[in-house]
């Protein structure tokens, strides 16, 4: 196992435009509704300013190809829903986090950073399966070039 970088944060509350995909590639279609829906609302995508969550709704379940995937995008109260686009509030938390760079490294990090949790003197919070993962990379870029920060909720053990 590598040494993984965690740190402990504290993830605000927060307001956001949720989108949610099924199917083979849940990612892709959520976020397609985001982009359909940022241009309905007037809002501009720019990734060094917006940071989009996501996380498997349902999960993957053994036997089928098909699970959820979905996506919050943080906008303030003057933004309202568009079909299919809820808006939801995050109640924000305590998260170990980790960095890194590359989408084929997510399972193996999303293992070392549980590995990790059990090894410290943290322990999973609610609903820690529902951990969030953050791309600050245009999805049009190589997908071994997007940068990734992944959260687990925590609490002290």
């Amino acid at each position: 196992m590598s040494q993984l970088r965690v740190d402990i944060v504290e993830l605000p509350a927060m307001r956001v435009a949720s989108a949610l995909g099924f199917g083979t590639e849940p990612e892709l279609q959520a976020s397609n509704m985001i982009d359909e829906f940022a241009k309905k609302a007037g809002l501009k995508l720019d990734f060094t300013k917006i940071r989009m969550y996501g996380f498997d709704n349902p999960c993957p379940s053994p036997g089928s190809p098909n699970y959820g995937y979905e996506f919050w995008l943080p906008v303030d109260e003057s933004v309202e829903a568009i079909p299919p686009i809820e808006i939801k509030m995050f109640d924000g938390g305590t998260f170990a986090t980790t960095r890194f760079t590359g989408l084929s490294n997510i399972g193996r990090v999303w293992k070392e950073l549980v590995a990790w949790i059990e090894n410290s003197a943290y322990e999973f919070g609610p609903e820690y399966c529902h951990g969030l993962e953050k791309n600050d990379t245009p999805f049009e870029q190589d997908p071994e070039k997007w940068t990734f920060d992944l959260y687990l909720p925590v609490v002290k053990a």
